[in-house]
């Protein structure tokens, strides 16, 4: 069932406040976009979660100028990579952005995530990427971002985050936490030898496993 827009407004408020206690972000820094027709509405900038209302998610059209946006409040600082993603990703409808402990204290280290776990496969192949560095908000940023992403639906970001996509919101913040565990067994496993990684098969039965588990629906 495709939601309207007011739906779509009041889900992004709604998880934005659920980050949080979901333990995939602190405080402000997480940020989330959804297409909505021909246009991305995007959470606003600096605004705390708690007071954040529908009326205030900014939109950016998808085929105007490159950094319109019209609302009350200035989209979020990270924008270009939210743009840029769903404008080349058609496949995904939803971005999440947000600094989990474990997924940043892998980006700190500029460490991908291995096949250490066969729910890697959820995110769309062997591994999850870091990406290189930018500073936040930049063109350069979404461009390391978006090589990050290719045939992938997470990338870790140095120095700075996590970014997941999905096919609608609901997945977008799924595979948030599902990152964010599987960051956290890797760390873990390191503190104890070492994990022991699945090999290249492995994945792909998982992988054709999900098509028959759901992940890859788009009701």
């Amino acid at each position: 069932m495709q939601l309207s827009e007011i739906q779509l407004r009041q889900a992004i408020v709604a998880s934005c406040q659920n980050m949080n206690s979901l333990g995939i972000n602190q405080g402000t820094s997480g940020n989330i976009s959804v297409r909505c027709g021909d246009k991305v509405l995007i959470t606003p900038s600096a605004t705390p979660y708690e007071d954040m209302t529908p009326e205030m998610i900014a939109e950016m059209p998808l085929d105007g100028e490159y950094g319109a946006w019209s609302g009350p409040l200035r989209p979020s600082t990270e924008w270009r990579f939210h743009y840029d993603i769903l404008k080349a990703r058609p496949d995904m409808t939803a971005v999440v952005h947000a600094h989990p402990t474990y997924c940043t204290t892998l980006a700190i280290a500029r460490k991908p995530i291995p096949p250490v776990h066969y729910m890697i496969a959820s995110f769309g192949g062997m591994d999850v990427r870091c990406s290189g560095y930018a500073t936040f908000g930049t063109a350069r940023l979404s461009e390391l971002a978006l090589d990050a992403l290719q045939d992938r639906t997470a990338c870790l970001m140095a120095n700075h985050g996590m970014i997941t996509l999905g096919e609608n919101l609901e997945k977008a913040m799924w595979r948030a936490v599902e990152l964010e565990a599987i960051a956290r067994q890797y760390c873990l496993s390191m503190t104890i030898g070492g994990p022991v990684l699945l090999s290249e098969d492995d994945i792909n039965e998982a992988l054709a496993k999900f098509s028959d588990y759901g992940l890859k629906s788009t009701d």
